[in-house]
Protein backbone atom coordinates (compact mmCIF):
# COMPACT_ATOMS: atom_id res chain seq x y z
CA UNK A 1 0.00 0.00 0.00
CA UNK A 2 1.47 3.49 -0.74
CA UNK A 3 1.37 5.07 2.96
CA UNK A 4 1.59 9.01 1.36
CA UNK A 5 -1.29 8.29 -0.65
CA UNK A 6 -3.37 6.75 1.96
CA UNK A 7 -3.00 9.07 4.38
CA UNK A 8 -3.10 11.91 2.24
CA UNK A 9 -6.76 10.25 1.16
CA UNK A 10 -7.34 10.14 5.22
CA UNK A 11 -6.49 13.60 6.21
CA UNK A 12 -8.51 15.21 3.06
CA UNK A 13 -11.86 12.87 3.46
CA UNK A 14 -11.64 14.23 7.12
CA UNK A 15 -10.80 17.63 6.24
CA UNK A 16 -13.70 17.86 3.66
CA UNK A 17 -16.28 15.85 5.63
CA UNK A 18 -15.44 18.58 8.88
CA UNK A 19 -15.70 21.73 6.36
CA UNK A 20 -18.91 20.31 5.07
CA UNK A 21 -20.73 19.69 8.65
CA UNK A 22 -19.23 23.09 10.02
CA UNK A 23 -19.56 25.40 7.24
CA UNK A 24 -24.31 25.39 8.19
CA UNK A 25 -23.32 26.51 11.14
CA UNK A 26 -19.94 28.83 10.54
CA UNK A 27 -22.14 32.18 11.04
CA UNK A 28 -24.07 31.06 14.27
CA UNK A 29 -20.87 29.63 15.58
CA UNK A 30 -19.29 32.61 14.63
CA UNK A 31 -21.25 35.38 16.50
CA UNK A 32 -21.89 32.96 19.24
CA UNK A 33 -17.73 32.85 20.27
CA UNK A 34 -17.58 36.63 19.35
CA UNK A 35 -20.46 37.43 22.50
CA UNK A 36 -18.25 35.26 25.32
CA UNK A 37 -17.57 37.47 28.09
CA UNK A 38 -14.63 39.18 27.24
CA UNK A 39 -11.89 37.76 29.74
CA UNK A 40 -12.39 34.87 27.87
CA UNK A 41 -11.64 36.50 24.27
CA UNK A 42 -9.18 38.74 26.05
CA UNK A 43 -7.40 35.43 26.96
CA UNK A 44 -7.79 34.47 23.30
CA UNK A 45 -6.28 36.94 22.19
CA UNK A 46 -3.41 37.03 24.10
CA UNK A 47 -2.69 33.38 22.57
CA UNK A 48 -4.01 33.74 18.95
CA UNK A 49 -0.61 35.30 17.42
CA UNK A 50 1.34 32.38 18.83
CA UNK A 51 0.16 30.22 15.25
CA UNK A 52 1.89 32.93 12.97
CA UNK A 53 4.18 31.54 10.21
CA UNK A 54 6.65 34.19 10.36
CA UNK A 55 8.25 33.43 13.88
CA UNK A 56 8.33 29.33 13.00
CA UNK A 57 9.32 29.54 9.32
CA UNK A 58 12.53 32.16 10.33
CA UNK A 59 12.66 30.33 14.05
CA UNK A 60 13.38 26.63 12.60
CA UNK A 61 15.49 27.88 9.47
CA UNK A 62 18.02 29.96 12.03
CA UNK A 63 18.40 27.49 14.29
CA UNK A 64 18.68 25.14 11.64
CA UNK A 65 21.53 27.09 10.20
CA UNK A 66 23.75 27.52 13.62
CA UNK A 67 23.37 23.80 14.35
CA UNK A 68 24.89 23.29 10.65
CA UNK A 69 28.06 25.45 11.31
CA UNK A 70 28.38 24.20 15.09
CA UNK A 71 28.20 20.71 13.84
CA UNK A 72 30.93 21.27 11.00
CA UNK A 73 33.01 23.80 13.30
CA UNK A 74 33.14 21.96 16.54
CA UNK A 75 36.21 19.55 17.45
CA UNK A 76 34.38 17.46 19.67
CA UNK A 77 32.45 14.75 18.60
CA UNK A 78 29.74 14.62 20.76
CA UNK A 79 28.85 18.32 20.11
CA UNK A 80 29.65 17.49 16.29
CA UNK A 81 26.21 14.79 16.90
CA UNK A 82 24.31 16.68 18.87
CA UNK A 83 24.25 19.39 16.36
CA UNK A 84 23.57 17.07 13.36
CA UNK A 85 20.70 15.88 15.06
CA UNK A 86 19.40 19.62 16.15
CA UNK A 87 20.15 20.56 11.77
CA UNK A 88 17.78 17.74 10.90
CA UNK A 89 15.68 18.62 13.49
CA UNK A 90 15.17 22.16 12.65
CA UNK A 91 15.29 21.52 9.13
CA UNK A 92 12.37 18.89 9.11
CA UNK A 93 9.89 21.93 11.41
CA UNK A 94 11.72 24.61 8.32
CA UNK A 95 10.39 22.19 5.75
CA UNK A 96 6.96 21.25 7.01
CA UNK A 97 6.09 24.97 8.44
CA UNK A 98 6.97 25.81 5.03
CA UNK A 99 5.43 24.33 3.01
CA UNK A 100 2.21 24.46 4.97
CA UNK A 101 2.26 28.10 4.71
CA UNK A 102 2.78 27.93 1.06
CA UNK A 103 0.05 25.71 0.38
CA UNK A 104 -2.20 27.38 2.73
CA UNK A 105 -1.98 31.03 1.22
CA UNK A 106 -2.15 29.75 -2.16
CA UNK A 107 -5.66 28.15 -1.36
CA UNK A 108 -6.25 31.29 0.48
CA UNK A 109 -5.72 33.20 -3.08
CA UNK A 110 -7.86 30.57 -4.97
CA UNK A 111 -10.72 30.34 -2.70
CA UNK A 112 -11.43 34.30 -1.69
CA UNK A 113 -13.24 33.83 1.38
CA UNK A 114 -14.33 36.60 2.78
CA UNK A 115 -13.98 36.91 6.79
CA UNK A 116 -16.21 37.41 9.60
CA UNK A 117 -15.80 41.03 9.51
CA UNK A 118 -17.91 41.25 6.64
CA UNK A 119 -20.58 38.95 7.40
CA UNK A 120 -23.56 41.41 7.68
CA UNK A 121 -22.24 42.74 4.75
CA UNK A 122 -21.76 39.79 2.92
CA UNK A 123 -22.83 36.64 4.51
CA UNK A 124 -20.62 34.01 5.80
CA UNK A 125 -20.33 32.28 2.38
CA UNK A 126 -18.43 34.94 0.23
CA UNK A 127 -15.93 33.83 -2.48
CA UNK A 128 -14.08 36.21 -4.14
CA UNK A 129 -10.62 34.79 -5.38
CA UNK A 130 -7.33 36.51 -6.44
CA UNK A 131 -8.15 40.02 -4.65
CA UNK A 132 -4.53 40.07 -2.69
CA UNK A 133 -6.51 41.54 -0.12
CA UNK A 134 -6.31 39.80 3.33
CA UNK A 135 -10.32 40.44 4.33
CA UNK A 136 -10.78 37.96 1.47
CA UNK A 137 -8.59 35.07 2.60
CA UNK A 138 -10.05 33.30 5.25
CA UNK A 139 -10.38 29.85 4.12
CA UNK A 140 -8.09 27.97 5.42
CA UNK A 141 -7.12 29.79 8.44
CA UNK A 142 -3.44 30.45 7.89
CA UNK A 143 -3.00 30.58 12.08
CA UNK A 144 -4.47 26.75 12.35
CA UNK A 145 -2.23 25.84 9.38
CA UNK A 146 0.46 27.46 11.53
CA UNK A 147 -0.25 25.09 14.46
CA UNK A 148 -1.33 21.99 12.07
CA UNK A 149 1.87 21.51 11.03
CA UNK A 150 4.10 22.63 14.23
CA UNK A 151 2.62 20.55 16.56
CA UNK A 152 2.00 17.99 13.83
CA UNK A 153 5.76 17.69 13.53
CA UNK A 154 5.53 17.10 17.44
CA UNK A 155 3.68 14.73 17.39
CA UNK A 156 5.33 12.91 14.86
CA UNK A 157 8.08 12.96 16.85
CA UNK A 158 6.88 12.21 20.29
CA UNK A 159 3.81 9.93 20.02
CA UNK A 160 3.32 9.45 23.71
CA UNK A 161 2.42 13.27 24.02
CA UNK A 162 -0.10 13.13 20.44
CA UNK A 163 -2.83 14.26 23.08
CA UNK A 164 -1.31 17.43 24.49
CA UNK A 165 0.01 18.66 21.46
CA UNK A 166 -3.46 18.14 19.45
CA UNK A 167 -5.04 20.29 22.55
CA UNK A 168 -2.32 23.05 22.02
CA UNK A 169 -3.13 22.88 18.10
CA UNK A 170 -7.00 23.21 18.68
CA UNK A 171 -6.64 25.99 21.50
CA UNK A 172 -4.99 27.83 18.90
CA UNK A 173 -7.35 27.33 16.33
CA UNK A 174 -10.23 27.78 18.31
CA UNK A 175 -9.01 31.17 18.91
CA UNK A 176 -9.33 32.37 15.75
CA UNK A 177 -12.65 32.24 15.80
CA UNK A 178 -13.41 33.64 19.00
CA UNK A 179 -11.14 36.65 18.22
CA UNK A 180 -13.06 37.01 15.10
CA UNK A 181 -10.46 36.45 12.26
CA UNK A 182 -11.96 33.14 10.90
CA UNK A 183 -14.94 30.65 10.90
CA UNK A 184 -14.79 27.40 12.36
CA UNK A 185 -14.84 25.15 8.98
CA UNK A 186 -11.60 27.97 8.32
CA UNK A 187 -9.89 26.40 11.45
CA UNK A 188 -10.52 23.21 10.63
CA UNK A 189 -9.08 22.96 7.12
CA UNK A 190 -6.13 24.92 8.19
CA UNK A 191 -5.26 22.60 10.95
CA UNK A 192 -5.91 19.52 8.69
CA UNK A 193 -3.47 21.14 6.03
CA UNK A 194 -1.03 21.73 8.41
CA UNK A 195 -1.34 18.05 9.96
CA UNK A 196 -0.92 16.83 6.02
CA UNK A 197 2.53 18.73 5.53
CA UNK A 198 4.10 17.71 8.93
CA UNK A 199 3.11 13.88 8.06
CA UNK A 200 4.58 14.50 3.82
CA UNK A 201 7.73 15.77 5.30
CA UNK A 202 8.05 12.64 7.69
CA UNK A 203 7.42 10.48 4.76
CA UNK A 204 10.01 12.36 2.92
CA UNK A 205 12.86 12.90 5.41
CA UNK A 206 12.25 8.95 5.74
CA UNK A 207 13.22 8.26 2.51
CA UNK A 208 16.45 9.84 3.04
CA UNK A 209 16.77 8.19 6.19
CA UNK A 210 17.19 11.04 7.93
CA UNK A 211 15.24 12.07 11.20
CA UNK A 212 12.42 9.36 10.65
CA UNK A 213 13.05 5.35 9.70
CA UNK A 214 9.93 3.62 7.88
CA UNK A 215 9.37 0.76 9.88
CA UNK A 216 7.79 -2.53 8.85
CA UNK A 217 4.50 -1.22 7.76
CA UNK A 218 5.81 1.98 5.64
CA UNK A 219 4.60 4.66 7.93
CA UNK A 220 7.62 7.02 9.42
CA UNK A 221 8.54 6.69 13.11
CA UNK A 222 11.30 9.00 14.61
CA UNK A 223 14.86 7.69 14.97
CA UNK A 224 15.35 9.04 17.83
CA UNK A 225 13.11 8.50 21.05
CA UNK A 226 12.85 11.94 22.38
CA UNK A 227 11.68 10.60 25.62
CA UNK A 228 14.01 7.88 26.14
CA UNK A 229 17.54 6.89 25.24
CA UNK A 230 18.47 7.23 21.35
CA UNK A 231 18.20 4.55 18.56
CA UNK A 232 20.93 5.92 16.88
Amino acid sequence: MNRPLFSSLWIFTTAAVLVAALVPFDARLSEYAQALPEPLIAFNRAITDFGTFRWMIYGSGLLAIVAFVVHHASSSETVAGRARTAMRLFSYFFVTIGSASALVHLLKTLIGRARPELLVELGAYSLTPFTGNTVFESFPSGHSAAVGSFFGAFALLVPRLRPLFLAGALLIGVSRVIVGAHYPSDVAAGLLVGLWCAVMAAFLFARWNVLFRLDAAGWPRPKIAFDGPAKE
